[in-house]
């Protein structure tokens, strides 16, 4: 494995400025990037991360001697960032954006406008048969944003926590699906979504990881990452710089240390706090992906988030036709839904959950509840297959220190994961 530059906090610190500059030195020293373009990719502002302080410390470094030195924001299917939202998410001011940063242009992925993409070929079946251990064996299509073809060098900057659809996010996921196609992003969170959640969250080397590299490697321009690892409270605990692979494989081990929590026994009722970075359902199913694991068989996980007005700017509608079910409604009724988009419907078996689908009976049975205390109407969590509760009927705290009576609080989640101490039945213990 490629060498890896590397910086991590004291237990309980945080690391400053001034090492991440020192780290990013190493990594990028100057005169190698004098006279190029280089693109750096950031995630959106669904990720917590020091996104701020990396912009500005690769800013001082690069910009002096590039030739060119821009940011794409890695939206995978999001909806795009408005002026004001980018310039929080780098941490700067309007005013420091038309002086200072004048010369960097901020980019919106496009994942839906077949313009804005690259066709770098496929990824034959027999392949994705080996990556995806039999599961699938089709050709898929890999289409990344073509913009990243006028640049001499890509930077991708980005944290690294437990995930739902790859295992751990970043490395080569802030390319695909951060700045991919529909193609190759549908494609893989289906495969997910067919392992499912639980048998993948906080696993290093998935299927899903297997085909990302893959395409991944389908990107010639060279590439450094820079792997974020955030402590408790955001503070910035790791920071690792290499090629995607490398980075990601040894910010994972740190994420590992610090993002999962364990538990001895599974909980009867959790109450799930979404944090207001996530604004729409699309995102705050994150607040049941991480938490699925310790919810007891028949118990209830509540999405808390009374700012959260909608399902999803972007795929609402595909949501409200199909609705929230378990990967089994739609496998054994694969004619029916082959032709929905396999991204919908992986979100969807997300947040549902793992179940039962009979389909003699029709009759859909989850492992687990979930209700959402939100700005949804009960109308709208209905049409959507969910459990509703009024957000005003519930007091947060109230749920608080209460373990003992098999109830759980997490008062931010979606980025934390939790799994229990010994394997459930249901995951094949």
């Amino acid at each position: 494995m490629p060498a890896v530059h590397q910086a991590l906090a004291p237990a309980g610190g945080a690391l400053t400025a001034d090492q991440a500059a020192a780290v990013i030195a190493r990594a990028a020293p100057a005169d190698e990037f004098r006279g190029q373009r280089v693109i750096l990719i950031i995630p959106d502002g669904t990720r917590t991360a020091p996104v701020g302080l990396m912009f500005k410390a690769l800013h001082a470094q690069l910009a002096p001697v590039a030739r060119k030195f821009d940011v794409m924001i890695a939206l995978g299917t999001h909806p795009p960032m408005s002026e004001d939202a980018i310039n929080e998410r780098v941490e700067i001011t309007a005013a420091e954006r038309a002086g200072k940063y004048r010369g960097v242009e901020f980019i919106n992925h496009q994942w839906d406008n077949p313009a804005a993409l690259r066709d770098l070929g496929t990824i034959p079946a027999e392949e994705i048969r080996a990556l995806s251990g039999g599961l699938f064996a089709m050709d898929v299509p890999v289409h990344i944003n073509r913009r990243l073809f006028d640049y001499d060098r890509i930077l991708i900057c980005g944290p690294v926590f437990p995930h739902e659809v790859v295992g751990f996010s970043g490395g080569n996921k802030y390319l695909f699906p951060g700045v991919a196609g529909p193609g190759i992003l549908n494609f893989f969170h289906w495969l997910g979504a067919v392992v499912t959640n639980p048998m993948i969250i906080g696993n290093k080397w998935t299927p899903v990881r297997k085909v990302v590299d893959r395409a991944g490697a389908m990107v010639t321009v060279p590439k450094l990452c820079f792997c974020l690892v955030v402590g408790d409270g955001g503070s910035f605990a790791g920071l690792f710089a290499g090629t995607p692979e490398a980075a990601w494989d040894a910010a994972s081990e740190l994420s590992k240390q610090l993002h999962i929590t364990y538990k001895d026994r599974p909980f009867h009722t959790v109450l799930s706090c979404a944090p207001k970075m996530y604004d729409e359902l699309w995102v705050a199913g994150k607040c049941m992906y991480k938490l699925e694991p310790v919810v007891a068989d028949g118990g209830e996980l509540i999405i808390y988030a009374p700012h959260l007005h909608e399902i999803s700017v972007t795929h609402g509608e595909h949501i409200r036709r199909i609705g929230y079910h378990c990967r089994d409604y739609f496998v054994k009724q694969w004619d029916r839904f082959k032709d929905e988009p396999w991204g919908t419907l992986a979100h969807s078996t997300h947040v549902h959950g793992i179940g039962t689908y009979d389909e003699k009976t029709g009759i859909e049975t989850p492992r687990v509840r979930v209700t959402l205390a939100t700005g949804l109407s009960e109308a709208q969590c209905r049409e959507i297959n969910l459990g509703y509760r009024d957000w005003r009927t519930i007091q947060p705290e109230a749920y608080a220190n209460r373990e003992p009576e098999g109830v759980l609080y997490v008062p931010k989640a979606g980025e934390r994961l939790y799994h229990l101490r010994h394997k459930p039945a249901w995951a094949g213990g």
